[in-house]
């Protein structure tokens, strides 16, 4: 297992895969990410999960979005690995808070990361989410 800056085009086909398989190719792709850090998770050099950053200067915080990992690589520690290597890496670029959009049913892996719950929450595509915070 490798964990390596990638491109933002080559996280596209695992957020579509797995985040939003019943939108069109195009719905996964944001209009700030030539502006992120993206990482790949390689297995046998195959491309199996993926983050992207996104540094907001003015007050320090930093986003991570379209956190995905292949379906049969779940559960094996890859995306974990993954989250917690950008999460050092937003730290060492200045980052003073560490956010995500969270879907309700995934916020207890990123409570193990320090992660808490806030108050804002909302409903996207029928999917439910909170937004999920840490101060480093």
């Amino acid at each position: 297992m490798t964990i390596s800056p990638i491109s933002h085009e080559q996280t596209w086909e695992i957020r579509h895969q797995v985040l939003w398989p019943n939108q069109p190719m195009g719905y996964v792709k944001i209009p700030n990410d030539d502006e992120g850090l993206h990482f790949g998770c390689f297995v046998n050099g195959k491309l199996v999960s993926i983050i992207s950053g996104f540094m907001d200067q003015g007050d320090k915080s930093a986003q991570f979005r379209k956190f995905a990992t292949l379906h049969e690589y779940q559960g094996k520690g890859y995306g974990s690995q993954l989250l917690s290597h950008l999460m050092d890496e937003l730290t060492s670029l200045g980052a003073t808070r560490i956010w995500c959009n969270a879907r309700v049913n995934a916020t207890a892996l990123y409570e193990r990361f320090g992660m808490y719950k806030t108050n804002q929450t909302f409903i996207k595509l029928g999917f439910d989410y909170v937004v999920m915070e840490k101060v480093v």
